[in-house]
C-alpha cells in the first residue's frame, strides 16, 4: 500500500509539474484544415519544430475547415495564426468579394502548384478530357477549390459548370474516390502532398494532368498574380517527368492583435528550425526567412514582429 502511495504520489506531482510547464509557455493556436490533406500534415510539422526550437512556445494544431474558415477566425481572434492557401490569401487581403482583411504574414510557407491526378491507365491526358466528368475539387474551404477556380477561369472552365465537380468533407477522401471510380480526377497541388502521394503509390499508379504551356499563358494572361512554378521530377513515385504548372505562395497568418514579440518569437524559431523542419516534411523546406523576405506582397503585410526581425536578419531592407 505504501508504494502505491508513493506511485501516486509521484504521478501527481509529475502531473502539476507539467501543468506548471504550460503555464510558463505561450500558448499559441494554429488552424489547420480538414484530416488527411497537406495543411494537418503541414501544420504538425512547423508545430514540432516551433516547440523544439523555443521552449517559451507551445503552439497547438487545431483542425479546421481549411482557409476560407481560418481567415474569418483569425479576423475573429479565435485562432492566433492560421495556414492560409495563396488564392484565399490574394482574396482575403485585396477585398476580393469582401472587405480587406487586417491579416498580417508570419511565413511564407511554400508554393503550389496546382494539377489534376487521375488514374494510370484511365484515358484521360488533359484538362479538356475531364470536362463532364466527375472531378474531387477537395474540401468546399480549402484554398486549392479557389485556385482550381482561377486555372479553369483562366482557360474558359468553370468548375461546376463544365465539371461534375465534388467537394469533399474530408480532403484525405479524395483519393479512394479516384481509385475506386467514384471519380475520374482529382484536383491538388504542391510537393508531398498527401492526395498524390496516396495515388502515386497505388497499385494502378498515377497520371499528372497540368496545364499546356499555351493553357498556362492564357491563365497568366487573364489571372496576373498566378505565377508559372514547377515540381521536379522524381517527387512522387514514379513521376519521371518535371510538372509544370501554375500557382501561388501559401502563408502562414495571424490574428491583427498577436503581440509583436510572440511574432519575432515565431519567426526566430521558424529560421532556427529551418533544417529540423526541411528534415520533418519535403515541401517545408521552402519555408524559409528567405523566402518569406521574398515572396511577401508587399512589406507592410508582414506582422511587425516578423518584419522586425527579418530586419534584424539582415533579410529586409
Amino acid at each position: 500500500m505504501a508504494s502505491l502511495t508513493i506511485a501516486l504520489s509521484v504521478l501527481v506531482c509529475a502531473a502539476a509539474f507539467g501543468a506548471a510547464q504550460a503555464q510558463d509557455k505561450t500558448i499559441v493556436t494554429l488552424g489547420t484544415a480538414t484530416p488527411g490533406g497537406g495543411f494537418p500534415v503541414y501544420g504538425d510539422a512547423v508545430a514540432q519544430t516551433i516547440n523544439d526550437t523555443d521552449a517559451s512556445l507551445l503552439v497547438q494544431p487545431r483542425n479546421t475547415k481549411g482557409s476560407a474558415e481560418n481567415i474569418p477566425l483569425l479576423e475573429a481572434g479565435t485562432l492566433d495564426i492560421a495556414l492560409v492557401q495563396g488564392e484565399a490569401a490574394f482574396e482575403a487581403l485585396n477585398g476580393v468579394g469582401r472587405a480587406p482583411a487586417d491579416l498580417k504574414i508570419i511565413a511564407a510557407m511554400y508554393a503550389t502548384a496546382g494539377m489534376f491526378v487521375v488514374r494510370a491507365d484511365s484515358p484521360y491526358r488533359s484538362i479538356q478530357d475531364l470536362k463532364g466528368q466527375k472531378v474531387a475539387f477537395g474540401a468546399r474551404g480549402s484554398g486549392l477549390v479557389i485556385l482550381a477556380r482561377y486555372v479553369l477561369d483562366g482557360i474558359g472552365l468553370d468548375q461546376d459548370r463544365d465539371f461534375q465537380a465534388i467537394y469533399l468533407e474530408r480532403a484525405g477522401d479524395g483519393p479512394a474516390m479516384v481509385l475506386d471510380g467514384r471519380a475520374a480526377a482529382l484536383w491538388g497541388g504542391g510537393i508531398g502532398w498527401p492526395g498524390f502521394a496516396t495515388m502515386a503509390r497505388s497499385e494502378p499508379g498515377a497520371r499528372f494532368i497540368t496545364p499546356s504551356a499555351e493553357e498556362i499563358a492564357r491563365i497568366r494572361a487573364r489571372h496576373s498574380f498566378l505565377r508559372p512554378l514547377a515540381i521536379p521530377a522524381g517527387i512522387y513515385p514514379k513521376q519521371e517527368t518535371e510538372l509544370r504548372s501554375v500557382g501561388s505562395w501559401s502563408f502562414i497568418m495571424a490574428r491583427p492583435t498577436l503581440p509583436d514579440d510572440v511574432a519575432w518569437r515565431l519567426a526566430r524559431a521558424l529560421h532556427r528550425g529551418e533544417p529540423a523542419l526541411a528534415q520533418r516534411l519535403a515541401q517545408a523546406r521552402e519555408t524559409t526567412a528567405a523566402n518569406t523576405a521574398a515572396a511577401v506582397p508587399r512589406p507592410d503585410l508582414l506582422h511587425p514582429g516578423v518584419a522586425r526581425y527579418l530586419h534584424e536578419q539582415g533579410l529586409l531592407r
